[in-house]
């Protein structure tokens, strides 16, 4: 089975205690990228502890925070090698006032308190991994944007006002968590692309349903690029930055291949059956559809075209660089897992 030989090749690591064991606490690890990490990392035999305002039975410990305020909770922070802070609310939702606030806050207020459980804790965490957004970077399509040279956005021409707003999270989150005084925990911003699983609920899972009803043609114009990682890179991503101790700061986490968004949907649609066409969605019948869904097409319309600058230079060698074999692949174990 292709997802379980990719996915038990973990990397070697020099973070490590003397019982070969990490200790790790992922907030808000309850969405589906904290439970591909924590799956992995159980999987693999290491203690994983999950911060949840919502416990549910899972095979891993779950502890109740509130994401307000400091708590027991901090207890499970003294002593951890490793914190992976997924906390935030959700963005795909209409950007009403208050969800904005919400968004926003879920991912500022959280990060402060990690920051603080840490800094008062007697044995910090050796790292912290925290999670940002490669929507930071402007509407591109003339560059590919990496930690480097890349620009950040909010004041692009003929952008829409309310893109404003994703570069506004995105940029006060990474504000808190480098603020945050914790000296003695080494620190990384995971500015990550869109991360594609085959696990339901899940962007690919979306994808690959429009795909099916015969609705996966090109999106808009077809031009804005979208970046991506394989959930495979994406976890040996992490592993390699645990591994990597003189790496931090800012780090892109996504493919070096983005690719326009026309090339994206043919690729998937071909991936699950050549026959598929796919009808076109315009701008217009987005902004429509939309309303309904009660989301915002800066999700499908924005330029992403970021590459990993900073992985690549470390010398991290992706398992699938290229979307058709990504596309291949994830189908591959959707139809496995879905038993389609």
């Amino acid at each position: 089975m292709i997802y379980r030989v990719w996915r038990h090749r973990p990397l070697e690591w020099r973070l490590m205690t003397p019982s070969g064991r990490l200790r790790i606490v992922i907030p808000g690890g309850t969405g589906q990228v904290g439970q591909i990490l924590a799956r992995h990392f159980h999987e693999h035999g290491h203690a994983v502890t999950v911060l949840a305002r919502h416990p549910h039975p899972v095979e891993w410990n779950l502890v109740h925070w509130n994401a307000c305020d400091l708590g027991s909770w901090t207890r499970v922070i003294d002593g951890a090698d490793l914190v992976i802070n997924l906390a935030g609310r959700s963005v795909n939702c209409r950007y009403s006032a208050a969800n904005r606030r919400e968004i926003k806050n879920s991912r500022t207020i959280t990060t402060g308190l990690i920051g603080q459980a840490i800094a008062q804790a007697a044995h910090p965490p050796a790292l912290w991994l925290n999670a940002s957004t490669a929507t930071i970077y402007r509407h591109a399509l003339d560059r590919p944007m990496d930690e480097a040279t890349g620009e950040i956005g909010g004041t692009e021409p003929n952008a829409p006002a309310k893109w404003s707003f994703s570069i506004d999270v995105a940029s006060s989150w990474e504000r808190a968590f480098f603020a945050a005084e914790t000296p003695r925990t080494r620190k990384i911003a995971m500015r990550s692309a869109m991360i594609m699983s085959p696990d339901s609920g899940g962007i690919f899972d979306t994808l690959l349903h429009l795909v099916r009803l015969g609705f996966g043609g090109t999106i808009g114009s077809g031009q804005q690029y979208v970046s991506w990682i394989h959930d495979v890179d994406f976890i040996r991503a992490i592993e390699f930055l645990i591994a990597r101790e003189q790496l931090s700061g800012v780090v892109n986490i996504c493919s070096p291949h983005p690719v326009c968004n026309r090339d994206f949907m043919r690729s998937l649609r071909n991936a699950w059956c050549t026959r598929y066409i796919g009808i076109p969605a315009s701008e217009w019948m987005l902004e429509i559809g939309a309303v309904f869904l009660r989301t915002e097409t800066e999700l499908i319309l924005k330029s992403r075209r970021v590459i990993p600058g900073r992985l690549l230079a470390g010398g991290f060698e992706f398992h699938f660089p290229n979307w058709r074999a990504a596309a291949q692949d994830l189908v591959h174990r959707w139809r496995e897992l879905h038993g389609d």
